[in-house]
């Protein structure tokens, strides 16, 4: 198996752990602390998730594809590493820094909350994430997320038990979130050597770290600001629905962006090496690849949201399900542009695109908010996301339209949305027939998949698609490898 499938599925296991911890204490959080409880939490998470993101700059995807650029040169790596760590460093002593005002300064609400979001702002110093993602070592970060995150579950259910345990929700997250940081640097002394950088050292990233915090805190702003702005505008009701409509979108959605993760390293090295053609046979599948789960979980999304937010979270929730459907529809968007963002944009160092579209994506967003949210609520903020994500889109597709096919290689995507949009129809029908339930909830999961196969594989036979053939001839592969493997042991025997 080589490499690049590994990490695929090391990051798959680890985004399907992330599919299960949540579908177990989402509904237990939910009804635990109540929408006003999750919401302020969502809240003070996503203010200190500012004062990290400013501090973290452009540092992740720089340092990702700087490291995968120098790995197989020890003396570069070590000296890259410490450079960029020490931009990293300096900018979260400011950040701590300015968080302390923040707390003491300032009138905040829920002062406690905030305070012990402070060990999530720290935990930020620690991260050297960035690092293992460039070397390709997705085992070390998968082992330990999955170790941290199951730990955090088993403290979740022993100590939170009712709306007052809110504070010690918070010590629990953010404690776990600085454990995995802190884990990390077990593992970085043997794989880099100490060495003194200087400043001509650290000089010549400070540049591309900051082109490329504009769109990382373009992103932030209808990532994080719609929770803001539905906190000041409204109530922390709304943004508890509105988080809990999220976590339902970002679960499913772990997998697409595992993809991304692993692909950004790869891609990176293989064009520091010249070897774009096959570069753009790995966009063009992963283009296919992307919308066969992304139809799979947006119109699935769609299908199931009238069983699943009484049955899940509970009928106090109800308003989510608009919030689902809306939100299910940027699934597309996201996925598309994670494509080119991490497989053309990224490694090419097309930095201008990238920002471009980040920061058109943010505007519209901002004024979408301000506009659709004091009247709306939380449906105008998810009106304001899926401008977003589309704009952010399709201005980076119409940046490398000439240099790549993309808009090709999505139209022959298409029918896949089709097949999608024919399983959400029979998917809510059959929630209709059986009323809500858990059992429905689970028999529409199952119908949907069925389906949903059925119909992807009549596709593939009656037209011959390529990524069908590709996937049934793995598949066949697979089977044979086991049953030669099978018949060995009895001979051996």
């Amino acid at each position: 198996m080589t490499s690049l499938k590994k990490n695929f599925i090391y990051n798959v296991v680890y985004q399907m752990l992330l599919i299960i911890l949540p579908l177990i204490t989402a509904p237990y959080i939910a009804r635990t602390l109540g929408a006003e409880g999750v919401g302020i939490y969502s809240y003070t998470y996503s203010v200190a998730q500012y004062f990290l993101l400013f501090a973290m700059l452009g540092i992740s995807n720089h340092g990702n594809r700087s490291i995968a650029a120098v790995r197989e040169d020890d003396c570069k790596l070590s000296r890259t590493f410490w450079s960029i760590y020490s931009i990293q460093a300096f900018m979260y002593v400011l950040a701590i820094i300015a968080y302390l005002i923040y707390l003491f300064a300032f009138n905040v609400d829920n002062k406690t909350i905030v305070a012990i979001q402070f060990i999530y702002v720290v935990s930020g110093a620690l991260d050297i994430s960035w690092y293992f993602f460039g070397t390709e070592q997705f085992k070390i970060t998968v082992t330990r997320n999955m170790i941290i995150k199951i730990a955090t579950v088993i403290l979740m259910f022993i100590f939170v038990h009712n709306p007052g345990d809110l504070a010690k929700y918070t010590v629990i997250m953010a404690g776990g979130t600085f454990l995995s940081q802190a884990y990390l640097w077990t593992y970085i002394f043997r794989q880099v050597d100490v060495v003194k950088v200087n400043w001509i050292d650290i000089k010549k990233h400070i540049k591309e770290v900051i082109i490329l915090f504009i769109p990382v805190i373009a992103y932030s702003i209808y990532k994080l600001m719609d929770k803001i702005m539905l906190g000041n505008m409204t109530t922390y009701m709304q943004v508890g629905y509105y988080e809990n409509a999220g976590k339902i979108i970002n679960i499913p959605m772990g997998i697409i962006t595992a993809l991304g993760t692993v692909m950004l390293p790869r891609m990176s090295n293989m064009i520091a090496k010249g070897e774009m053609r096959k570069s753009v046979e790995y966009i063009r599948i992963s283009i296919k690849l992307v919308t066969v789960i992304g139809s799979a979980i947006a119109f699935g999304l769609i299908g199931i949201s009238n069983v699943l937010v009484p049955v899940y979270f509970g009928y106090e929730y109800m308003p989510c399900i608009m919030l689902i459907n809306l939100l299910s529809i940027t699934v597309f968007f996201i996925s598309w542009a994670n494509v080119v963002r991490t497989q053309y944009l990224m490694p090419l160092h097309h930095d201008k695109i990238y920002v471009e579209s980040m920061i058109i994506g943010a505007v519209a967003n901002f004024i979408i908010n301000s506009m659709l949210i004091p009247k709306f609520a939380g449906v105008g903020a998810a009106i304001g996301t899926i401008v977003a994500e589309f704009t952010v889109m399709i201005v980076q597709m119409i940046g490398i339209r000439k240099e790549l096919p993309i808009f090709l290689f999505c139209g022959k995507s298409i029918p896949y949305l089709v097949i999608g949009f024919i399983m959400q129809i029979i998917v809510k029908k059959y929630g209709m027939i059986f009323g809500i339930s858990i059992t429905t909830l689970i028999g529409q999961v199952v119908v949907g998949g069925v389906v949903y196969c059925l119909l992807c594989g009549c596709y593939f036979k009656l037209f011959k698609d390529e990524f069908g053939t590709m996937i049934i001839s793995e598949i066949n592969k697979k089977i044979k490898d086991y049953i030669k493997k099978s018949c060995y042991g009895v001979f051996e025997n």
